[in-house]
């Protein structure tokens, strides 16, 4: 029982600039994202792409789908770059978008989810110098503009297709409600227009109006239903929408990490012995979505949430119980030691699990201490991304409005702006970027300058991210699982399908690499086969 997995992470950001068409700027911040006219000319394979798929065994009839959900169509614009380090920045939805590469465990996650964070502002910076927007674009790491729109910071998680859904379902409800008091980045405004002033813990809580369902932008789901693996068929991948866009290393690990371990925990109650239909029937909610909302407004940490089994639990407490239901499966695979914890397998899995101990301390240390002593609370600010940014609130209202309560002060502009210039990307501008000294480190900046160019050695991305690399030039598409090469002097194409996510890795296909004197050698001898001419499948989608 390990928190080892394939993961992965999908970021929008937002873009403003002076003057120029808002859709513009982000094809013009991915234009900027490539670094060769090569590099512009490999093209997203969009047809192993399938968004209309659902995990509860149907299918959407394309025809009713929504256009926002079709993302595999293609666009006339220049719409997709491959990075260097295996991930992939794109326009989705309006916003530029940048997709990490895969990785297999939550800490190297995050150093290539932040070394998004540079790509994205290494494209503005391009994109300026080109003049494009008159030179004034800026990219900013959140999830709402405070008028009613809000975009995304997914997680994926793949895991086994075996587990049944809706028992995922049961156990992702409760965890995706209740995890917002740790891993929340913190959000002024009250609704989804921001109707109400004042504070609460998620940016994203209140934009969700389901439990489950297909759909990601609009009356978006707790649980989304997505069944897109680009992986062998006895796996499927867990698509995450309800996530905040954290700035501090702290909230971003926790959220892959403690997800990660439930999963395992799905995986192997069986195993255990444990009755996992009927824990999670003790920690049903009566009602998620108004949980869910509740949860993210309650700075108190405290209000009791209505359970379908007739009492209350807080959120607290619902995650105790979902961290004691980890242990117990785990103690029951590995053994304990002679503290009575578990062997955990690997590093990596002891420190989530200590970092989740912690985070629970820290919320009950926080929900028990009045505004004051929040103030002088330094250890869990470095920790809780909400919390740091409420000091910073509190603390400018306490100077500028001392006798009005956080909810009027928040009418000042001022204090409006520390929420964007938290988010904001630009260094210069970014309060974060000031402050992130005093906050607890997972990646250090080597790590991060590192994963911008190189791509994981141990999953599929480093094979992707190499063929880029090399041969951008011989590439004519590319997608999660496929790579298709440009002819070659006998006029054929060749495609490597590369669908398990944990093979061609550098210690598999580095010696080939090394030894091939172009990307149709390294394809062919990697057990790629020569590729059809491209044309349009039944739904219209080409290379």
């Amino acid at each position: 029982m390990s928190v080892r997995r394939v993961v992965g992470t999908e970021t929008e950001y937002a873009v403003m600039a002076d003057r120029g068409n808002p859709v513009q700027w982000s094809f013009d911040v991915v234009a900027g994202a490539a670094a060769s006219d090569d590099a512009r000319r490999i093209r997203w394979d969009y047809r192993q792409e399938d968004p209309v798929n659902d995990m509860r065994g149907r299918r959407l009839d394309r025809a009713a789908a929504r256009p926002e959900m079709l993302t595999d169509e293609p666009q006339p614009q220049i719409t997709n770059v491959l990075a260097d380090n295996g991930g992939r920045i794109y326009v989705d939805h309006a916003h530029p978008e940048y997709s990490s590469p895969e990785t297999d465990d939550p800490f190297t996650a995050v150093v290539y989810d932040a070394a998004g964070d540079v790509l994205m502002r290494r494209a503005a910076a391009r994109a300026n110098a080109e003049g494009r927007a008159g030179g004034t674009l800026r990219l900013y790491r959140n999830n709402v503009d405070g008028k009613g729109a809000s975009w995304g910071s997914h997680e994926n998680y793949l895991m086994r297709r075996d587990v049944p859904f809706d028992v995922t379902a049961a156990m992702m409800t409760a965890h995706f409600v209740t995890r917002q008091q740790y891993t929340g980045s913190g959000r002024i405004g009250l609704g989804e227009r921001g109707e109400r002033m004042g504070y609460q813990l998620s940016q994203r809580a209140d934009y969700f109006h389901m439990q489950v369902a297909l759909q990601t932008t609009f009356d978006r789901p707790i649980v989304n239903t997505r069944d897109e693996a680009h992986a062998p068929a006895d796996m499927r991948r867990l698509h995450v929408i309800v996530g905040d866009a954290n700035r501090m290393d702290v909230p971003r690990v926790l959220k892959l990490g403690t997800t990660s371990m439930l999963l395992w925990t799905l995986e192997h109650a069986d195993e255990a012995g444990v009755d996992i239909a009927a824990r999670l029937g003790e920690l049903r909610l009566a009602d998620p979505v108004d949980a869910m909302h509740r949860v993210s407004h309650d700075l108190t940490l405290s209000e009791p949430l209505a359970m379908a089994h007739g009492g209350t639990m807080t959120a607290w407490q619902i995650q105790v119980m979902l961290n004691e239901l980890v242990y117990e499966t785990a103690a029951a695979i590995h053994g304990t030691d002679t503290r009575g914890e578990p062997v955990w397998p690997d590093r990596e899995t002891r420190s989530v699990m200590a970092m989740w101990r912690q985070a629970l301390l820290d919320v009950a240390a926080i929900r028990h201490a009045d505004d004051g002593e929040r103030l002088q609370s330094h250890a869990e600010a470095s920790r809780l991304e909400w919390l740091c940014k409420w000091q910073l609130i509190e603390g400018m209202r306490r100077r500028l409005h001392p006798d009005e309560p956080l909810a009027d002060a928040l009418e000042d502009p001022r204090l409006q702006a520390i929420d964007l210039r938290w988010a904001s990307l630009d260094e210069s501008e970014s309060i974060y970027a000031k402050l992130r000294g005093r906050t607890e480190r997972t990646a250090s900046d080597e790590e991060i300058a590192a994963a911008v160019d190189a791509p994981p050695e141990d999953t599929r991305a480093w094979l992707r991210g190499t063929l880029v690399r090399r041969w951008p030039e011989q590439l004519r598409a590319v997608s999660w699982t496929h790579a298709t090469t440009r002819d070659d002097a006998d006029g054929r194409q060749w495609t490597l399908d590369m669908a398990d996510p944990c093979a061609f890795t550098k210690e598999a296909c580095a010696e080939v690499l090394d030894g091939a004197g172009d990307a149709w050698q390294a394809v062919r001898a990697l057990g790629g086969a020569p590729a059809g001419r491209p044309q349009a499948d039944g739904d219209g989608r080409t290379l």
